[in-house]
């Protein structure tokens, strides 16, 4: 399925030479029209096509877990509107007139949307498969229910098989479930050590045509966040060269971007201060900044600064009960739901201690307790706190100065999605949202 998702990107991206060519001109394009735009864009389009495979876009998971990524998709396309951008002013190949490319990317992106998300599912096949999911917990349960209930998933699951220490039992059950349900996909839990024991078994199955799916990265694929109970040192190392490790390219445009950006927003946020000190004077009178030390990348801490919310600066130092004399001045209230207490942050990202997106930056007090309570929860420190992030915009419960272990794994799980997944596409998707967020609460 991977190969006619392929060519029908392809297509889509041919054809919408031709429409935006037709709708620039007003005529069907003849052969003297389209020969001029075609060394230009052929060369794109084989670009666009890598840059949709480096997203993951042809993988398994979503070519049978339709539907779930308009959301990448518009983000690739976004990435390859800016190399086009970049190719046509500094390419001297490129002679077509520019106005052309704002065009064929707004055609382009409708036609690969209803390529992917209509006609692709009605190519691909005429009814959702039947499958079968392996594993047990919360994770898997929500799984199973979320891709049975929505109709834009591609398969069935016909029959849940919880892993027994047994491997002959789990073997038999595998086996039972597959001739008596027809399935075709089996979704597994490869991170259950009982199920370990059974991979020859399932190795056996990929030469009867059944296709074994991994159920952390469908798991990834469908909620947008990684399955705490799927992942141990294995998916750490598995990771580490690769997505949780250095991306020169890409640390280096981000940087770059967070000197551009904060530099820009640290100035223009100095129209704030002198309103933001007579509101806090008049509120309380007490001092306009707090200071308290956060811990950022790799576990070193960093000074943070911001307004004033609060009745007093405890430094961060809460109790075991998360309990502090602490509470939300008035103006404080306004301060934190337009987020104008973190414009001195720009200073931090412009001296390289935080950047413009990342993982929140948590407490040393907290950080030491969730430490010990939660499994890998140091690995939220391998890159850069931020001042908005992916967690900060999806995760809805945020455990702010207290003690909440619950949330905070479920915070954990987003922050790892960020980790694994982070891209200058994925930063631009979290700080739009962050500013429709923040228009939002203004609005009110």
């Amino acid at each position: 399925m991977g190969g006619l998702l392929l060519i029908g990107d392809m297509v889509v991206y041919l054809f919408s030479l031709v429409l935006t060519l037709a709708v620039r001109y007003g005529e069907i394009p003849g052969r003297h029209l389209l020969y001029t735009h075609t060394l230009s864009f052929s060369i794109l389009i084989v670009v666009f096509v890598i840059v949709i495979f480096s997203s993951g876009l042809y993988d398994k998971q979503l070519t049978i877990v339709r539907g779930y990524k308009q959301g990448l998709l518009i983000r690739v396309q976004i990435v390859n509107l800016m190399i086009g951008i970049a190719f046509f002013y500094l390419a001297p190949v490129a002679i077509a007139p520019k106005a052309n490319l704002l065009i064929y990317f707004v055609i382009s992106t409708l036609l690969l949307l209803l390529w992917r998300l209509i006609m692709f599912p009605v190519f691909s096949s005429t009814r959702k498969q039947n499958a079968i999911i392996v594993g047990k917990g919360e994770d898997i349960e929500d799984l199973h229910e979320e891709l049975n209930r929505n109709q834009n998933s591609g398969i069935t699951f016909k029959e849940w098989i919880i892993p027994s220490e047994n491997t002959d039992q789990i073997v038999r059950e595998i086996n039972g479930a597959v001739k008596n349900t027809g399935s075709s996909v089996i979704v597994v839990d490869f991170h259950n050590r009982a199920v370990e024991a059974a991979m020859p078994f399932l190795y056996s199955l990929v030469f009867s045509g059944i296709q074994i799916l991994d159920a952390s990265k469908m798991y990834e694929t469908v909620f947008d966040r990684i399955p705490l109970s799927m992942v141990g040192e294995r998916w750490f190392v598995e990771n580490s060269g690769t997505s949780l490790g250095n991306r020169r390219v890409y640390d280096t445009l981000k940087r770059v971007i967070d000197i551009v950006v904060s530099l820009f927003g640290g100035i223009v946020s100095l129209v704030f201060y002198p309103f933001v000190y007579i509101a806090i004077k008049l509120d309380d009178g007490g001092p306009i900044f707090i200071t308290q030390n956060r811990v950022g990348k790799n576990e070193n801490l960093v000074k943070l600064v911001k307004f004033r919310s609060m009745s007093g600066n405890d430094h961060g130092k809460y109790g075991e009960n998360g309990a502090t004399t602490n509470v939300v001045t008035r103006v404080g209230k306004f301060l934190r739901n337009t987020r104008i207490d973190e414009l001195p942050q720009f200073w931090a990202v412009f001296v390289g201690q935080m950047s413009l997106v990342g993982p929140r930056s948590e407490l040393p007090s907290l950080t030491n307790i969730y430490d010990a309570r939660i499994p890998y929860y140091n690995a939220r420190h391998l890159v850069k706190p931020g001042l908005s992030g992916w967690a900060q915009i999806y995760h809805e419960n945020h455990p702010h100065h207290t003690i909440d272990t619950e949330d905070t794994k479920d915070k954990l799980s987003y922050d790892l999605f960020y980790i694994k997944n982070r891209s200058l596409s994925l930063d631009i998707k979290i700080v739009l949202r962050t500013l429709q967020i923040l228009m939002k609460r203004v609005g009110k």
